[in-house]
């Protein structure tokens, strides 16, 4: 809601049956289909681009029971099953309009939306908490570190020098797919697409993992929590500190904490320099920071014991940060356990608190 692109009167103009009025579901339609989503009272006046769908929702039908219909397995898979795929996948909302919706009684409706919602209203107040709390550690770094150092005027015990003379950098590889005994093991590892749909920089679990025996082809083994994770290519600048031991791809610069330089100090301080970082950058077909160019970044080294001040202060915000992620994994996975069957019914929607009450509390 806060970076929204706008047209001219004009061009709008052109495009007036898709103008929000209220009431309406979208969906994506092209590439990455079925994202839903909600309009809101302040997006009513806005327009869509042409791969967004606009569902208009009868005010005779409970609109907040399609939403999470539309968001159900039953429907994804029928909206990926009549997908047309010759260059990117495309859903036509012709097809869409076959879709067959569950539609029960509304005390039914009414109790299975309300445990949906309570839900998602949790993950949504735990992640706007966590942005709250990364903006105050990022103001916190400032003070200590920018808002009051002169580079032309350090003060006693600070120093100018290189990146490396604080941190210890780490890359990876991918172990061949061809080889299966690589592959589905119980050790984690990690590509930047892990990274890529977070909204704190805690990474809790992996999507894939792999073997002792993959984990022989990676130079630099198995990499401690609490590492730090920078993508290093296509895009750089996804952000994370693992909170289980991984291994990582090629993707990625893997940044160990030497000599008392936190990797809380070391996320501030990417977060303040990333225009820097990309700087420092290069390639052909995408811009990729090497671990020898990171680490060669100048920047200006405080004393550790200004670090280690700074680390006191924004540790119990980390806490908090990390605690709330846990949680919001836990809701989603209870979330996306319950909305299947309560869509189909299977679940006796009067004993469905149940199975969150405990969550919630």
């Amino acid at each position: 809601m806060s970076d929204v692109q706008k047209v001219k009167p004009e061009i709008e103009a052109k495009y007036k049956r898709t103008k929000l009025k209220g009431n309406e579901i979208l969906i994506s339609l092209v590439g990455s289909l079925g994202h839903i989503a909600k309009v809101k009272d302040e997006m009513i006046g806005w327009n869509v681009a042409r791969a967004v769908g606009v569902l208009p929702i009868a005010n005779s039908f409970d609109s907040e029971w399609v939403y999470w219909f539309l968001k159900s397995p039953q429907a994804q898979n029928f909206v990926h099953g009549q997908a047309t795929t010759s260059v990117q996948a495309t859903l036509n909302l012709k097809e869409l309009q076959e879709l067959q919706i569950a539609y029960p009684d509304e005390k039914y409706r009414r109790s299975a939306t309300e445990i949906l919602s309570a839900l998602d209203d949790k993950i949504e107040l735990n992640r706007r908490m966590n942005q709250t709390l990364e903006q105050i550690a990022q103001t916190l770094f400032r003070q200590y570190f920018v808002d009051s150092i002169s580079q032309d005027n350090l003060p006693e015990g600070w120093k100018e020098g290189k990146l490396g003379e604080i941190v210890n950098v780490k890359g990876g590889t991918t172990p061949s797919t061809k080889q299966k005994e690589f592959w589905n093991g119980n050790i984690n590892w990690t590509s930047p697409k892990d990274l890529s749909s977070l909204k704190s920089p805690v990474l809790l679990e992996t999507e894939k993992k792999i073997t002792e025996a993959g984990l022989k082809k990676i130079s630099s083994g198995l990499l401690p929590a609490g590492t730090l994770l920078l993508s290093s290519r296509a895009p750089i600048g996804y952000l994370a500190i693992t909170q289980v031991p991984v291994a990582i791809n090629q993707g990625y610069i893997a940044i160990l904490c030497d000599n008392g330089y936190s990797n809380y100090f070391m996320l501030n301080w990417i977060k303040e320099n990333m225009n820097l970082i990309i700087q420092n950058a290069n390639g052909s077909t995408f811009l990729e920071i090497s671990k020898t160019a990171f680490k060669n970044i100048d920047t200006i080294i405080p004393p550790v014991e200004v670090v280690a001040e700074f680390s006191r202060k924004v540790g119990s915000i980390y806490k908090r940060i990390i605690l709330n992620e846990k949680e919001i994994n836990t809701l989603t996975k209870t979330r996306d356990t319950l909305l299947p069957k309560l869509m189909s019914g299977e679940i006796d929607v009067t004993q469905a608190p149940k199975a969150y009450e405990q969550v919630l509390s």
